[in-house]
């Protein structure tokens, strides 16, 4: 560890912080030339969010506490994340803090703020979007940590750092039956986590089809514009992870030098931008699933993992 490794950390987290919006942009432009519409362009988001900035912020009568420090718990969970994840470089001041559990359990922890902030608002639409976000929560955790757990197990280590450093190694393990199965658990897991369709649709206006936005329906203001920022950069995040875990080239090494560390910056801004496009290009032919359907696309992803996990094992003691 060197003093790169903090510039790296510091260049990540703004990466994130200031990329996210433009990465949800990216997306809604995609979907829109798809469309043939012409798009509010790439910089709306941001847009969007200053203008948010710049309303009154209100309350609803009879929330609590738990409705006005969600907002501040969800970024804060997704800052810590951008932080500490190998996005440019596989080692960090906060490395040994990296760990498979540990992250899953902090968007856990975001997870668990929205809902109890959709609940604390005492509205219909509220806690129907909170009832179906843990549930949808409760099946989409356990297969990140498998299909991730998949990877472990030939890395020897459940430290993400380490998990990108074996892949750098030894590709071959990415491409294996174990790697194959992990890769398609956490596409279908990172859709239903970030609210893309077919589990969600971020851009509907009917409350009877909502999840995440039923939940964020009463704020309005720099809350609002909190709770979008945090979940462009959940989208950020996971994206940025799954092209290191199985695409890691042009990541910054444990001791990484200014080139290095503006090398690993532009491999993830471009791996970060093609899934973007990737993922809206998919949603353009994509219809919503039926809310009972959803938990038979995770309960399906999380067999995927499973086996992955199966696969890992079996391979690793031939």
């Amino acid at each position: 560890m060197n003093e790169m490794s903090y510039l790296a950390s510091t260049v990540q987290l703004l990466a994130v912080t200031i990329g996210a919006p433009l990465v949800i942009g990216v997306t809604r432009q995609v979907r829109a030339r798809f469309e043939g519409r012409a798009g509010g362009g790439v910089l709306q988001p941001w847009r969007d969010l200053r203008k948010l900035l710049g309303k009154q912020q209100i309350r609803p009568l009879g929330t609590t506490v738990v409705f006005a420090a969600a907002p501040v718990v969800v970024a804060g969970t997704m800052v810590l994340i951008a932080v500490i994840a190998p996005l440019i470089a596989t080692g960090s001041p906060l490395d040994s803090s990296a760990d498979l559990f540990a992250v899953v359990g902090l968007l856990f922890l975001g997870t668990v703020a929205s809902t109890l902030a959709g609940i604390d608002t005492g509205t219909s639409f509220g806690g129907m979007g909170a009832s179906r976000e843990i549930t949808i929560a409760a099946l989409v955790e356990p297969t990140i940590l498998l299909a991730v757990f998949a990877l472990s197990i030939p890395a020897g280590s459940a430290n993400l750092g380490a998990l990108v450093a074996n892949t750098l190694g030894h590709p071959g393990h990415v491409v294996s039956v174990a790697g194959v199965l992990a890769l398609a658990a956490l596409v279908i897991v990172i859709i239903a986590e970030t609210g893309r369709l077919p589990v969600d649709n971020p851009a509907t206006h009917l409350e009877l089809t909502m999840v995440h936005e039923a939940m964020v329906l009463e704020y309005a203001g720099p809350r609002l514009a909190l709770v979008e920022w945090a979940a462009a950069m959940r989208l950020t995040i996971l994206l940025a992870l799954l092209a290191n875990l199985f695409m890691p080239w042009g990541i910054a090494g444990l001791r990484p030098g200014g080139v290095d560390v503006a090398i690993g910056l532009a491999a993830i801004v471009v791996k970060v931008a093609v899934l973007a496009v990737l993922l809206a290009t998919a949603e353009v032919f994509m219809a919503k699933l039926r809310l009972f359907r959803v938990p038979e696309l995770l309960a399906g992803s999380f067999l995927l993992a499973l086996l992955s996990v199966t696969a890992a094992n079996f391979f690793s003691g031939v």
